[in-house]
């Protein structure tokens, strides 16, 4: 087990050059915790210097109030076309104040994780358990998680301390494996790597070789090992094909499913509402208009341009070896933070523009949007689109604060006519008849996929809901 553990550490973490690894790490901070980081480097390193410039960095145009004219102007008068730029820390140093309606929810400022891994799972999957024997099974598999998402005994010890048939237990497994994270619950890292590969072959092409050599016992390790020929010939396929694998592999799976972001479906009820975060980036209208372009500022964590000292960079060149690599960790760092910056504004160029009419009218008005959708438009992998959206927070026209995986949440219009049915319903509607009604609406949806809604909107059962009613009755 430890030598295919090392195997998949290797194929998952190939060799990258520092900034890219960089880059990925910065892109995954919010905000805040940027600043925080940046502040701490500033400090510690004596080759990193905050500079104010008096031009944009960019196209060299003068700064207005730290933002540039040019890059903050409409480059089309097409309304479809977001006007995207980074602003300084500055013009957003403290929260907007809430009032009221504009308050936002709780659940919206959310950061953190409000369940741990086993109950976040136990509630996706209460929908799909038909009885309180399979309940049983469920909360048996899911105490035996380990750290990494990977179930720490196998299905037969689990049958024999249950007193059940080892298929019973085979059948639960299989619905947590398709819980999210994807992969949790397997067994061992190869089989999370498969059970990913064949959840993203459901939704977009995959090169042909990635699941038959995930299947195999013996060619992830060839592979692990540099023996690509022999891989290929194992699996009948060329050098080419596993070459593409691995690079798929590399960039699109984890071989340890609770260490991948988790979380997005966010179940349960949510924790005491925290002060307001400062938003990551900040959606307006331009000139107040709403049918004009929409303005997204990208905030930036520093109220300036972080850069290496010129004169310790010419100074280091015939220093000692420890002043030459703080000038290169200060280099690395500023190249990183500006790759951060570029991603993120060309990611919210496409998100802001595909989801237009869900910023300006709702949730019914979303757009269905996947992470590979996105990725596949900007030419980047997946997981640099799911770094660049975990933990980040937008701020909408209304003043409202949502997480950006709102963007991405498809189920989310059905969702808002699912509140919309029971904030209007007479008496409570039974989940056969929510699903009428929902059909009546255009979303067809089966009857557990209404009750596992309701468990995300955190709406009782009819039952729950008719006893709720008769209590504040006999209080009248």
């Amino acid at each position: 087990m430890p030598q295919l553990q090392a195997a998949f550490q290797h194929v998952h973490a190939p060799q990258v050059n520092a900034v890219l690894a960089q880059t990925m790490h910065l892109l995954l901070q919010p905000v805040d915790a940027l600043e925080e980081e940046l502040r701490n480097a500033l400090n510690s390193n004596p080759a990193l210097e905050l500079v104010r410039p008096k031009r944009c960095p960019r196209c060299g145009a003068p700064l207005v109030d730290g933002v540039c004219p040019r890059c903050s102007a409409p480059k089309t008068t097409n309304p479809s076309e977001p006007i995207v730029f980074s602003s300084p820390r500055s013009d957003h140093a403290r929260p907007l104040p809430w009032q009221d309606e504009d308050s936002p929810d709780p659940e919206e400022t959310l950061l953190a994780q409000s369940v741990d891994l086993a109950t976040y799972v136990g509630r996706q999957i209460a929908p799909d358990l038909r009885d309180h024997a399979q309940k049983r099974i469920a909360a048996y598999l899911l105490a035996n998680l380990n750290d990494d998402g990977l179930l720490e005994i196998s299905p037969l010890e689990a049958a024999f301390a249950l007193r059940v048939p080892p298929d019973a237990v085979e059948e639960v497994l299989h619905i947590i494996q398709s819980a999210d994270p994807i992969g949790v619950g397997s067994p061992d890292p190869q089989s999370a790597l498969l059970a990913q590969a064949r959840h993203l072959a459901e939704t977009r092409p995959i090169p042909k070789a990635v699941i038959p050599l995930l299947s195999h016992g013996e060619g992830l390790k060839l592979l692990a090992g540099g023996h690509t020929a022999r891989a290929a010939a194992l699996l009948g396929v060329s050098k080419e094909e596993i070459e593409a694998a691995k690079d798929f592999i590399a960039r699109n799976l984890n071989p340890y499913p609770a260490r991948a972001a988790w979380g997005g479906l966010r179940l349960g009820k949510p924790t005491p509402p925290t002060p307001p975060q400062s938003p990551d980036i900040i959606i307006s209208f331009h000139n107040n208009d709403p049918e004009a372009p929409l303005v997204v500022e990208v905030i930036a964590p520093l109220n300036g341009i972080l850069r290496v000292n010129p004169t310790i960079r010419k100074a280091a060149r015939g220093a000692s070896e420890a002043l030459r690599e703080e000038v290169e960790k200060a280099a690395t760092l500023v190249k990183s933070l500006r790759q951060r910056e570029n991603t993120l504004i060309r990611l919210m160029k496409v998100v802001v523009k595909e989801q237009r009419r869900f910023i300006l009218h709702g949730e019914e008005h979303l757009k269905p949007m996947t992470r590979a959708q996105i990725a596949q438009m900007l030419g980047v992998s997946e997981s640099t689109v799911s770094r660049a959206v975990a933990g980040k927070l937008v701020q909408l026209p209304s003043r409202k604060i949502v997480p950006l995986a709102r963007f991405f949440e498809s189920n989310l219009p059905v969702r808002a006519a699912l509140r919309k049915i029971i904030s209007q319903e007479k008496r409570p509607y039974s989940d056969a008849e929510l699903v009428k009604r929902l059909r009546e609406m255009g979303y067809h949806v089966a009857r557990r996929t209404v009750a596992k809604y309701r468990a995300l909107e955190n709406i009782p059962s009819a039952y729950e809901r008719r006893r709720q009613k008769q209590m504040a009755g006999s209080r009248l």
